[in-house]
């Protein structure tokens, strides 16, 4: 049993709060048209130019029986990510532009399944085949950076070859070639970047503006029509940044503060509740006036209601990503590194960002969208400016005995 393996065993409210998670999380995003009503050395070389220390080939790996890659002689591959999450052609939504393009172009015949509803809910369903060195059916996942920091740490993602991923090694923007939960991007790229900020409806507000979490948990004008989010990492960690703490360097007495910090907003009724996406239709409504947000979903938003407004607090947002990883025993890795690859290329970076409307990670996607959209190539919730970047926070890395303590100290505080 690894260490991981104790978090099965969780406590009662974290285990409420995995359950909570499947009708409350990512699975509720709403996209646009929902909201309108429908070589080695070469490579080690490119690498070592762009600033990623390069990953060693899949085929130096070390960690005991090796996986045989079917790809040459398969060509397919399964594909795991959020409900979406992905570019919808506006007549036909089963078709997807950007995977449909990938397909005729690679003759790879992709399975692509929307079963990423939870973070944890979806590691509670691959962990048993990880755990037993099995395959778990999927070539590629689309995991938020926490949890695909767990899969690393654990041996279940596999390192990719950057033999086969000239585009992304090239394209990766800068201020994304590094985390702390996969230094130098030996195991994941990013799909997209999420930013968690504060948004209001200003009509709700009587045109007030919200700039801040301590405003949303201390300003009696907004009491009981305040929403936070289920997700701890997003909550707590911009909780902790308004309270002039540092969300990637922070202590168990820092945790604990900010958690007693929003108790007190909850005990008041200050808080109408924690949400996933579903806060999305109350924001625009106006029955929430102001609440913790995912920057994609308020661009959504703005489209159709120009009194949903954003603010990037002072002190602070909270930055991540969603990223693309193999996981171990997969058959098919070069098809999916194939199609990261794909993804990679700043024309098909572009029009996807068009579509999900979250930060694109893609250098030159910015020229790309302008093509497309000339508002959205010019917002910095989909390619973020300067003042943006200086702003942005990681939430630090956690162990595992951390991240089950904390866990079950939030789940108890929203009531799980």
């Amino acid at each position: 049993m690894t260490p991981d393996d104790l978090y099965a065993g969780m406590s009662e409210p974290v285990r409420k709060a995995w359950e909570r998670s499947l009708t409350s999380g990512r699975a509720a995003m709403t996209r646009r048209r929902l909201l309108q009503g429908t070589g080695m050395a070469a490579g080690g070389a490119l690498l070592a130019a762009c600033g990623i220390p390069p990953a060693e080939s899949v085929k130096d790996r070390e960690d005991g029986e090796k996986t045989k890659d079917l790809s040459d002689k398969e060509k397919v591959l399964t594909f795991s990510n959020w409900p979406l999450y992905i570019d919808v052609d506006d007549d036909n939504k089963n078709k997807r532009p950007t995977l449909d393009a990938f397909q005729r172009e690679s003759g790879i015949k992709v399975k692509y399944i929307e079963d990423i509803n939870d973070n944890n809910e979806f590691y509670g369903k691959i962990r048993p085949q990880l755990a037993a060195g099995q395959d778990t059916g999927r070539d590629l996942v689309c995991l938020t950076d926490w949890m695909a920091g767990r899969l690393i740490r654990h041996g279940w993602a596999q390192r990719l070859d950057p033999a086969n991923l000239p585009n992304a090694i090239a394209n990766l923007e800068q201020r994304f070639r590094n985390s702390p939960h996969d230094p130098g991007r030996q195991y994941g790229y990013p799909w997209a970047g999420v930013a968690t900020v504060v948004a209001y409806n200003k009509k709700a507000t009587k045109g007030k503006v919200v700039k801040s979490v301590s405003q949303l948990l201390e300003d009696e004008s907004l009491k009981g029509r305040v929403s936070l989010l289920t997700e701890m990492h997003d909550t707590m960690g911009i909780t902790l940044l308004d309270m002039g703490k540092d969300a990637g360097d922070f202590t168990d007495d820092d945790f604990d503060a900010a958690i007693a910090k929003l108790q007190k907003a909850v005990d008041t009724k200050q808080i109408r509740r924690f949400t996933g996406n579903d806060y999305v239709d109350e924001l625009n409504s106006g029955d929430i006036a102001a609440c913790l947000a995912w920057a994609g979903d308020i661009v959504q938003l703005q489209f159709d209601n120009p009194d949903v407004e954003y603010f990037f607090p002072k002190a602070g947002y909270l930055f991540g990503t969603d990223d693309l990883l193999v996981p171990a025993r997969a058959k098919h890795q070069k098809n999916a590194e194939a199609l990261i690859n794909h993804y990679y290329q700043p024309e098909v970076a572009a029009e996807l960002a068009a579509w999900v409307n979250y930060i694109c990670p893609v250098a030159g996607a910015k020229e790309e969208l302008a093509k497309i959209d000339k508002d959205l190539a010019e917002d910095p919730l989909i390619i973020p400016d300067a003042k943006m970047l200086a702003s942005g926070h990681n939430f630090r890395p956690l162990s595992n005995k951390e991240e089950t303590r904390y866990e079950d100290k939030f789940a108890k505080l929203i009531g799980a």
